[in-house]
């Protein structure tokens, strides 16, 4: 038997990485270009208020779709759509809207810290680590709100102090720590400037979870672009967020990353859509077009070739979002 044969007879006994989209798994290599920070529908209003009933999905659908459609004639093949639960996330919504527009969508699980804990319900102020660890298991495990659809990764928020994160930022961490440790889901964590971070990588560690395991989601908000290279150095993924007319923040902290050999450990948005209930048309609505538009020629202008591009558009989504 030679070495052909066996390799063959070897990889059919494990399943090839997958990535779980709102239509269910799909092989992680025909993710395709993908955006990794993108919301369809925002709901504001708060955790104690929020709920479907609040948006005609109909009409919401009017409005977006010739967005998705755009994006789609870009190139565009999947999105991972950020949109916690309790701040207006519908993976119905997001099912019909990757049937209409044949892009694929991954949703999450977890909750959003942010804000003043304003979007978090009442039971994550109560309930430990390991009691919400459980709720984020069961949507990966059973599918989400009774449909099926299942999460593609754990999303959270914490806000970013001076003084660290609080006490409950912490536990959020923890149980998205749990989580992952039972399901292979990435950890996503709306986070901001270096210092919580750090603080997060910590506290995973603690937890035996690794860095890979964590993407550091809006690092732009970050001024010392040398933290992208020290977090990516560690094995975190660094989420450059809000791609648009202004680019040279991102230029120079694309290039930094490059040249430190670490733009493997990249991922790219431009963290738009917000589809707003109670707003007249779901108000201002911005779209997914500026980093083919507008990015990209400014990358290959700085010398960023083809190879560079399909490696933050392609590989690094499909590498960070596969089980």
């Amino acid at each position: 038997m030679n070495i052909l044969m066996l390799i063959t007879l070897a990889t059919a006994f494990f399943p090839a990485k997958q990535i779980i989209t709102v239509n269910g798994p799909i092989d992680a290599n025909s993710l395709g270009v993908t955006l990794a920070h993108e919301h369809v529908l925002v709901d504001f209003i708060g955790a104690d208020k929020t709920n479907e009933s609040r948006w005609d999905k109909t009409t919401v659908l009017n409005k977006v779709v010739p967005y998705f459609m755009e994006a789609k004639q870009a190139g565009v093949q999947a999105v991972v759509e950020c949109t916690p639960a309790f701040l207006g996330r519908d993976v119905r919504l997001l099912k019909m809207l990757s049937d209409k527009t044949g892009i694929q969508f991954i949703t999450n699980t977890g909750y959003y810290g942010a804000r003043s804990n304003k979007h978090l319900p009442s039971w994550a102020f109560t309930e430990t680590a390991e009691q919400l660890a459980a709720r984020w298991i069961e949507e990966f495990e059973h599918g989400i709100d009774g449909t099926g659809i299942k999460p593609g990764f754990i999303k959270i928020s914490v806000d970013g102090p001076t003084n660290g994160l609080t006490d409950i930022h912490k536990k959020l961490v923890r149980a998205a720590a749990i989580t992952h440790l039972k399901t292979g889901l990435i950890i996503f964590s709306h986070t901001g400037p270096a210092r919580a971070a750090f603080e997060q990588l910590d506290i995973l560690k603690e937890m035996k979870v690794k860095p890979d395991a964590f993407v550091w989601v809006h690092a732009q908000a970050e001024k010392d672009k040398t933290m992208h290279i020290r977090a990516a150095k560690m094995g975190a993924w660094v989420s450059l967020d809000n791609v648009g007319v202004n680019n040279e923040y991102y230029l120079e902290a694309l290039t930094g990353l490059k040249e430190a050999g670490l733009l493997h450990r990249v991922l790219l948005s431009h963290d738009a859509g917000y589809y707003r209930p109670g707003e007249p048309d779901g108000g201002d609505f911005r779209g997914y077009t500026e980093i083919f538009k507008l990015l990209v020629p400014q990358l290959k202008e700085k010398g960023f070739s083809e190879k560079d591009i399909e490696l933050l558009l392609v590989k690094n989504p499909a590498e960070a979002l596969k089980i």
